[in-house]
């Protein structure tokens, strides 16, 4: 991440005119902007600049949702912005990963950057310890739980959606903003996933009232953890 001084933004955009549009209004902003013409090189773009954030093109690749993981494992804890993808209307979530439908006005997406760069530290950061909720300590690395002594395996997206509640406890999230978090823009699951995976985890920690662990059912919008 930078030192100090301006910000970096890693632009992934396979679109020329598009690239050098978001690289003049960021930098309106005081943001300073690397372009990465080939959003495919992402990941590799990400390892070597350790921008403050990344705006990821989805449009053009065949497997967005594992252009997205693979950019946000090299770029972590960078927080995201991603163009295209499912999104039928330009927005931006106010937690995790912002998404942004094409076309895109300028200043949607200068909107997104600088709401996702205001809101990075909520974003978990990969050289923390174990996150811990009463009982429960999660190893975001390990993909384990545990809850007193006993330990608990998690799968990747388990461990994922853990992970992204337990950073942000106390907010509620829909179910929308929670497949961007544990899959990413662009996977295609459906709300309904988060609620088989809610209940795998409730299944397996066995903590709290009716086993349902800190996380708790909003109803009519989503789930948070209670801290």
């Amino acid at each position: 991440m930078s030192a100090g001084g301006a910000r970096l933004v890693l632009v992934a955009e396979h679109d020329a005119a598009v690239a050098e549009l978001q690289r003049r209004y960021l930098a309106r902003e005081g943001l300073r902007v690397r372009i990465e013409p080939d959003p495919g090189r992402a990941p590799a773009a990400a390892a070597r600049a350790r921008p403050d954030a990344v705006v990821l093109d989805l449009s053009a690749s065949p497997r967005p949702a594992d252009l997205y993981r693979r950019t946000a494992d090299a770029a972590a804890p960078a927080p995201f912005v991603a163009t295209g993808g499912p999104a039928d209307e330009p927005r931006a979530a106010a937690a995790g990963p912002g998404r942004v439908g094409r076309p895109f006005a300028p200043r949607v997406l200068v909107a997104a950057v600088t709401d996702a760069l205001r809101g990075a530290g909520a974003r978990p950061v990969p050289a923390a310890g174990p996150l811990r909720a009463g009982p429960l300590a999660l190893d975001p690395h390990r993909r384990t739980a545990a809850v007193g002594e006993r330990r608990v395996a998690l799968t990747g997206t388990e461990s994922d959606l853990l992970e992204f509640l337990m950073t942000n406890p106390g907010r509620v999230f829909t179910r929308e903003q929670l497949l961007d978090a544990a899959w990413g823009p662009g996977a295609g699951a459906g709300s309904r996933t988060v609620d088989v995976h809610i209940a795998q985890l409730r299944a397996k920690l066995g903590v709290g009232a009716r086993h349902g662990g800190p996380t708790r059912t909003v109803r009519g919008v989503g789930y948070v953890l209670d801290a």
